[in-house]
């Protein structure tokens, strides 16, 4: 295994678009990185860039201590998988997996014990070696796909949307098993995904793209908890964060979401920002069910979604009907036009500014 290191990266394609602006970040030895955005957001670009597969019109790719920038994909001694698995119909399973060994001019024995090695870890049996890829399930594929990377033994995994094509169920076997399989072989790899709950399962550190622009680099807790940006607040937890506009108060130790309801900040608040407007957030699993006489907002239901371990509780609160979406735990007997009595707490607050998108410190 090696480390990865992108140094300044950008590409810009003739037409003039710049598709990834500046892009620096260290993935040590034995890693998982996962890519993370929406369609268009540079993901792909980057990790094809890092292949070989896309050249790089500024910046410097190494992998461990070779600078890679005008080495071809072979050269580069890396595996990648693809989204449509980009395997030979022709071929048994085992002679895709064999082939690029084959390429490589390696002993039959040598090839032999490989690919049984990587057949053994991704539990394929003898009778599937000998199949066609037509033959086997869209999991399968993949397994085939993922064992003629391991088979070459590299430096680094690249996977590129592996799991788009599967169906949900599979999905989340085929996350369990991928993680497990870098658990084992330890391999530094760098995961391209849209999804974010894929993201946050797999991933040691999450790198969120935005138009080209890395977003926040951090451990999934560190960007669920601590967001650098109104767009990581948004994108990354389901169902996304509450975001309100708002003031804070004239000694910046309070923000008033609505008419007649007022929450302190945590810490002393911002005593230098009083008066400025700003974006709170909220998580809606941070919103609970307010008791006795604790201080709570009237949230009228307008749509409630069972989803049996939770309660997603749509609904408006305030003159200004503004929206909020809670979700409790466990099921809760809730209908359209029901008013709740719902506690926010200082500890869960996040603030923005709504002009830079940033995240205030409190």
């Amino acid at each position: 295994m090696a480390s990865v290191t992108l140094d300044n990266i950008r590409k810009t394609y003739p037409n003039g678009y710049q598709a990834i602006h500046g892009v620096d970040v260290d993935i040590r030895e034995g890693e998982f990185l996962v890519l993370v955005g929406p369609s268009g957001c540079g993901k792909s670009t980057l990790l094809r860039m890092i292949a070989g597969l896309e050249g790089v019109t500024e910046g410097t790719i190494r992998i461990g201590e070779r600078e890679v920038n005008k080495l071809e994909p072979s050269q580069r001694d890396i595996a990648m998988v693809f989204q449509n698995y980009a395997l030979y119909p022709h071929m048994s399973v085992y002679a895709n997996m064999a082939y690029g060994l084959k390429i490589q001019g390696l002993p039959k024995d040598e090839i032999d014990q490989r690919v049984n090695a990587a057949a053994e870890i991704l539990e394929l049996t003898e009778e599937q070696l000998t199949r066609k890829p037509r033959q086997l399930s869209g999991g399968q594929r993949q397994r085939v796909a993922m064992g003629r990377a391991i088979v070459r033994e590299p430096s680094v995994f690249l996977f590129d949307e592996p799991l788009s094509n599967l169906d949900a169920k599979l999905r989340v076997q085929m996350r369990l098993e991928i993680k497990r399989l870098q658990e084992r072989l330890g391999i530094t790899s760098i995961y391209v995904t849209h999804d974010q709950v894929e993201a946050m399962t797999l991933g040691h550190r999450l790198m969120v793209l935005n138009g080209g622009v890395v977003e926040q680099l951090g451990t999934p807790i560190e960007l669920y908890e601590r967001p650098a940006s109104l767009f990581v607040a948004e994108f990354i937890g389901s169902p996304s964060m509450n975001l309100i506009p708002t003031k804070l108060g004239a000694d910046g130790k309070t923000i008033r979401i609505a008419d007649g309801i007022e929450l302190s900040l945590a810490n002393g608040g911002l005593a230098d920002q009083a008066g400025e407007e700003v974006v709170f957030g909220v998580r809606p699993e941070h919103l609970e069910l307010a008791s006795g006489d604790e201080a709570s907002l009237p949230l009228t239901a307008t749509l409630v979604e069972h989803l049996g371990a939770d309660t997603l509780i749509h609904g408006h609160f305030g003159d200004d009907r503004a929206d909020l979406t809670v979700r409790l735990s466990g099921t809760h007997l809730v209908a359209a036009g029901d008013v709740l009595p719902i506690r926010i707490t200082a500890d869960h607050m996040h603030l923005f500014n709504p002009n830079t998108e940033k995240r205030l410190a409190l």
